[in-house]
């Protein structure tokens, strides 16, 4: 899955950005998924979904065009561990967001400058309606009259580490996303994602992706199992096949 964080201040113009860059992703057979980062509650204080919240785990709400599932995330990687598997995650806002290459959206150059935390690899927004071609060595691109040329950019660019900090790289995963976006790195040089999967799982001779944790969760259960048994021995391959008919 490839990402790319649209962030800027109050009315910079990310809402128009991401929703044309969307469209033409879209347009282009892509699977989306779209994540916003708010500043209100949807759980309020002794409304319904409060007093559930303080008894459950997950609250799903079903409402007459759109349902929602509630829970309490405990950091960003459990947020995104929910989200299906799609080509593409556009954020709106994240500005704190470390692993993941950004389109600043904004108002004027000094907005730029406050903004960039050097991963960055287009600027947008309201700043692209001035007809400047670029702002501190980022090209500019007006997002409402040229989408496509915003969404080639991320279809080339787009990407998203781990954000496990793990160092197996020798690097945070905000220093290898900066060397990444300024080419110096690939995301090939991320050992984990580099690296082989744990589990794999076919259906029908067809590989059924599987998050990190998932494979984790996985590999523990069956080794788990296998281990009560005889003949069992650690560090061997395992193989299991399943016949439905």
């Amino acid at each position: 899955m490839k990402a790319i964080a649209f962030v800027g201040f109050k009315k910079s113009g990310k809402t128009s950005t991401l929703e044309k860059v969307a469209n033409e992703l879209k347009n282009r057979g892509y699977k989306i998924a779209i994540a916003k980062s708010m500043h209100t509650n949807f759980d309020n204080k002794n409304t319904d979904t409060w007093k559930f919240k303080q008894v459950a785990d997950y609250i799903i709400v079903k409402a007459q065009e759109t349902d929602a599932l509630l829970f309490e995330a405990k950091d960003i990687n459990a947020l995104f561990s929910i989200i299906p598997e799609v080509d593409f995650l556009l954020l709106e806002g994240f500005k704190t967001v470390k692993h993941i290459p950004k389109i600043i959206c904004a108002k004027s150059e000094e907005e730029v400058e406050a903004l960039n935390d050097g991963l960055a690899i287009a600027i947008s927004g309201i700043v692209a309606n001035n007809k400047i071609h670029q702002i501190k060595g980022l090209p500019v691109i007006n997002a409402l009259e040229n989408p496509g040329k915003l969404a080639d950019l991320i279809e080339e660019k787009a990407f998203m580490l781990p954000n496990l900090d793990c160092r197996m790289c020798g690097l945070t995963c905000y220093e290898m996303a900066k060397l990444i976006i300024r080419g110096e790195k690939s995301i090939k040089d991320c050992v984990v994602i580099s690296s082989k999967p744990q589990v794999v799982v076919k259906v029908d001779g067809k590989e059924l992706p599987m998050k990190d944790w998932v494979q984790e969760l996985v590999k523990k259960t069956i080794k788990g199992m296998l281990s009560a048994m005889k003949g069992y021995k650690e560090g061997r391959k395992i193989e299991i096949t399943i016949n439905n008919e």
